[in-house]
This record gives structure tokens, sequence and C-alpha cells, in this order.
């Protein structure tokens, strides 16, 4: 009879509650982490654990261990049987006359057999599975029992094959477990759990795919906007508007995700996105004042007169009616400020801010029952698999194409190439060019063996005029990037400048300690240089003698070739920090190589009919 665990009772409820599970393929993945054998080993096999039947003849203690003579049933001889540190338990039940079944290793010693730490089996000729969660581990036999069958795996949605062999691994036979004992898991047993694993977690996404009402639709004409601009759009901008004015003229509020590398041309998305907006007001939140004011110059620039835009930062003053703007550019400063209600919530490199900003700014787009338009950018493109797990709970557009082609060369470097380094940076600044020097820390590490900014600015500012320095905490940094971005030539900084700042006369950028960066933040610094096509040097300045990492990562300036590169390396899940919030920790399924087997799980959930397909621009 099917079990399901909706019919089950409020204490195994309770149970799944405890194990965190909520679906019999959940529980089922929950696998054993070893077997407990009981069958009764015929031969007998050295150096392993053997099931046998022994009668105690004799029995002498030390304070360290009991010595056991035993007559072995099961093979028909005397064998010798130690105890290491026994207890008054072991004395108990192993007394002279007793029959018993035990479970040991067998070594062969003093010219005979001996079986080593002996147990005793309450039960024989069974396989019992040994779990690692939050039950006991007979509560959790107990609840798989029930629980978890072929057939109760297959109304899952999991195929015939791959549910046999999940109900294996928790009910497995002698010839599983001696397999299991010598080579692991066989390779189709793999593959079920690297499936299940995923066809799990996109039903878990499932759930998260709410539809809301959008508060209005958007069918503003931006046309006559983009003609008036100075330039052409690329073909990435001109399909993901489409996108966007698809969404926007649905009755459900939009929620898309717009990826695309460092100077594709996000900003003008997010202007045309205004446009097909107006006169319904727009909200747009970043992670940075000097990125806020480069977006509001944008806007005021290209957008219409009538389009009465301002924007938000910490100095900003309070008294601004923020009712009477069309267009509302802000930072976190906006979370603090009583906002008049917007039909179209943007925001730009979400990942930047804090879990409760994050869920401040979700609450920005809840209008009554009714949803905000909400759109989100970001110059870290996510891996191809990633986005096809996440594809259904939101849409993505990618724009791959460049307004110009970026020419960047990317070095290796160490202290020996220091010299020719220096000779660089003062070609470049002879030609008007501009270098940044980015180091780990702020001040000296006893952890880390190179130079922090601290260390290191006195040889920039002896050698070299017009040098910068700024940090995450300089409550100057804003006016010190303005300052180096109108009349610098070197600016010494920590990561601070990877998003949000245009700086375009910056050819030069040197990484100091590469390998402790993620290949996608590396990639942000690295946009910065060669934004108006000029030529463009990026040096990884490392004392690793060889890192096949930073190799691949110099051979490439695609986004998201880097993307990929970067899933290979580490857990996909910081790429969508505040994004997605994947907060998966896949122990079979790998992201980076199992890209058919998502495809697979993907069309069998889409053809149950749990999951939307995705819209892609």
């Amino acid at each position: 009879m099917k079990q399901s665990l909706h019919q089950g009772s409020q204490e195994d409820k309770k149970k799944f509650e405890k194990l965190g599970v909520d679906s019999i393929l959940g529980l089922a993945l929950l696998i054993p982490k070893s077997y407990d054998n009981s069958f009764i080993t015929q031969t007998p096999q050295l150096n392993q654990k053997n099931c046998i039947e022994v009668e105690v003849k004799h029995v002498s203690q030390t304070s360290r261990t009991l010595s056991l003579d035993l007559f072995c049933t099961t093979w028909n001889e005397k064998i010798k049987g130690v105890i290491f540190r026994p207890s008054f338990y072991h004395t108990k039940i192993f007394k002279p006359g007793s029959l018993l079944h035990v479970r040991g290793k067998i070594v062969w010693g003093m010219g005979k057999i001996q079986i080593q730490q002996p147990l005793i089996l309450k039960e024989i000729d069974t396989i019992v599975p040994k779990y690692k969660t939050t039950l006991s581990n007979q509560n959790m036999q107990a609840l798989v029992q029930k629980y978890v069958t072929k057939e109760a795996l297959v109304a899952e949605g999991i195929g015939e094959k791959d549910a046999e062999n999940l109900r294996r691994l928790h009910h497995p036979d002698l010839e599983f477990l001696y397999s299991f004992e010598e080579n692991g898991y066989p390779h189709d047993i793999i593959q079920t759990l690297k499936y299940a694993e995923i066809y799990h977690y996109l039903g878990a996404l499932s759930k998260k795919n709410i539809t809301y009402i959008a508060k209005n639709r958007l069918d503003h004409d931006a046309e006559e906007f983009i003609a008036s601009l100075p330039f052409s759009l690329t073909k990435g901008q001109r399909t993901c508007i489409d996108a966007i004015k698809e969404d926007f003229r649905s009755a459900h509020a939009a929620k898309r995700l717009i990826m695309g590398d460092v100077g594709c041309g996000k900003t003008i998305v997010m202007l045309a996105s205004v446009m097909m907006a107006y006169p319904k007001r727009t909200i747009l939140m970043v992670p940075t004042t000097v990125l806020a004011n480069q977006i509001y110059e944008e806007a005021i620039k290209f957008l219409p007169r009538e389009v009465k835009v301002t924007k938000v930062v910490q100095q900003s003053s309070k008294e601004i009616k923020l009712e009477t703007f069309d267009f509302i550019i802000g930072t976190h400063a906006l979370l603090f400020r009583k906002l008049p209600e917007s039909d179209l919530v943007m925001v730009d490199e979400q990942h930047r801010f804090g879990t409760k900003q994050r869920a401040t700014i979700s609450n920005i787009a809840k209008v009554g029952n009714t949803r905000a338009h909400f759109l989100q950018f970001s110059a870290t493109p996510i891996p191809r698999t990633l986005s096809m797990m996440h594809a259904s709970i939101i849409d993505f557009s990618y724009i791959k194409e460049l307004p110009f082609k970026k020419d960047i060369e990317t070095y290796i470097i160490g202290k020996v190439d220091f010299t020719k380094l220096i000779k660089h940076i003062k070609d470049e600044i002879t030609k008007g060019h501009q270098a940044i020097i980015v180091y780990p820390l702020v001040e000296e590490s006893e952890v880390i063996d190179y130079q922090s900014i601290e260390e290191g600015r006195g040889y920039w500012e002896k050698n070299f005029e017009h040098v910068f320095v700024t940090f995450g905490k300089d409550k100057n940094k804003e006016e010190t990037l303005n300052q180096f971005r109108d009349e610098g030539n070197i600016l010494v900084s920590t990561t601070v400048i990877e998003v949000g700042i245009s700086l375009p006369k910056l050819t030069t950028i040197v990484l100091v300690a590469p390998e402790r960066l993620g290949l996608a933040s590396l990639h942000q610094l690295r946009g910065r240089v060669s934004r108006n096509g000029l030529k463009g040097y990026c040096y990884l300045y490392t004392n690793l003698e060889k890192s096949n990492r930073l190799s691949q990562f110099a051979k490439t300036t695609n986004g998201f070739e880097i993307a990929e590169l970067d899933l290979q390396y580490r857990a996909g899940g910081d790429m969508l920090r505040g994004i997605l919030q994947s907060g998966n920790n896949f122990v079979w399924f790998d992201m980076a190589n199992d890209e058919e087997i998502l495809k697979k799980a993907k069309a069998s959930i889409e053809h149950n009919g749990v999951m939307k397909k995705s819209k892609r621009a």
C-alpha cells in the first residue's frame, strides 16, 4: 500500500520537521553512512568483521583486557577473543557456558584465530543501515521502513530505475553490501543520487515560484527615447529591453535578473525601463554613492526633461519631497526614507547589500496584495547551470556584447617582475593614463605574507606624483575617488573600487594577492580598465610559484566563461547571494559538470507540470 507523507501521523510529521525534510524523496536522500552486517560468516575472513556463533569456555581478566577462550560453532574450532578496556557489561554477558552471536574483526595471532572487540548481535542475518541524523538510528530506520518504498518514490516523480536504486540504498542485500564495502557506490547509484538531489532541489525551488498581480501594466513607448540617444544600442541591449517590455505589459509583476559584463551598457537598459514605466514612478537602489552620482548624471543627460529625476544618498536633505519625482536613484539611504508608491523597483548589484537590507528592498516592491515590477542588475554573470536551475523563480536576460571591444592583457607576476611593472606604470602615466594598485589589507597582518596599504603606500607616494589612497572605511573615499578620476596618476586602494566607478583614463590595475579573491571579483576589478577602448593591462601580483586557477583566468576576459571557471573552484552560492539566495550544499550533484543531469531533471519536472518554462532573453 502506498504511503504518503501527508497521511502520516503527527508524530511522524514532527520527525520530518526535525530532519529538515518535507517529502519522501528528501527522506530517501538521507542515505546511510554505513551498514552493520549480521549475516553469519561461514568461513573466516581475515582482517574483516565477521559474524559468528560462539560458546564461551573460559574468561580471564586484567585491568585492561578481558581474554576469552571461545568455541566457534560456526567454524567448529577453538578461537581466542579479546576485549580492550572491558566494562561490567562485558563480564556480565561473556560468562562461561553462554552461547552468543557476535561480530568483530578476525585476525591471526599466537597461532590461532582471534576476534577483537566482539559485539553482541541481537539479530542475525540482517543488514542494519546506520544513519547520522538528528533522530536516533532506531527512529530513522522506522521512518525509512514506513515511507521509503519504490512505489512512493515513483509517485514523487522519480523514474522506476532511480526509485529502485534509492530504495536499495536503505534496504541493501548482501550483493550490494559486499560491492559497497569493496568498491564504494557503483556508478549507476551515484548517477541516481546526482539526479535525485537536483530533482529534489528543483522541486523545492518550484514552491518559491509565486507570481503576483502587477500593480499596473506599464506600456509607455520608449522608442522615441532610444532614437534620441547619441549612439546605437547593441543587439544584447535591444533584446533585453524587448524582454522587459513584454514583462511590463503582463498582468503579472516582472521578476527579472539582467546580467552583463562590466561596461556592457546596463545603465541605458535601466533608463529605457524608466521610460517604459513613465509616467509611473521608478525607484533604483545602488550600492555606492559614486554609482548613484554616476547614474544620476547619465539620467539627467539622456532622459527627456519632463522626467523628473532625484537622488537620495546619505548626505541628501530629508526635506526633498520624493513623491514629486518620477525617477528616484539612491543608495541604502533610501531604506531610511518614507518612499512613495512606485510601479517599478530596480536594484543594482543586490548581493552588495546585507540580508536585512535585501529583505527591506523586497518590501519596497509590495503594494498591498499586488507587486511593483522588479528588475535586478548584476555585472557578475552567473554560470549557465545556475541560471538553468533558478529559471523557475526568476527570468534572466544576458547582455553579452560590449559597445566596444575590450583589449586587456593579463599577466601573472612576482617580485622578480617588479622593476618591469614600475617601468610600465611610468610609461602609461606619461601617456596621460592612470593606474590602480589594489592591496588585500589596509593594515599589516602577521597571517598574510603581503604588504598592506599602510606598508605599501610610502613607496608609491615617494616615487610618483598625484598618488591617492582610499579603502572601505575611509570616510572621504567618494571624494578621493572623484579627485583621482580628475587629476590622479595612481590610486592605492582595497577592493572598494570593484563596483560602480567609471575611470575613463584608467589603463593599468595591479591586484596584489589575487589568489585570495574569487574569479568573479578578479574579473570585476579587471573590468575597471579599458572602459573606453584604451589598451588595458591587468597584473596579478602573487607569491605563488604556480596557480592553474589564475592561469585560466588570465586567458579569457569573457565574464560568462569566468563564471563557469569560478563554479569549478568554489560553490555557486556566493555568486547568487542576494540575487537568488541559492543556499544549496549539494553532496552529489556537481554544478560544474552535471548539466546533462540537470537538463533531464528539469525536463521531468516541467513534464510533471511543477515548474514553469523559463523566459530568457
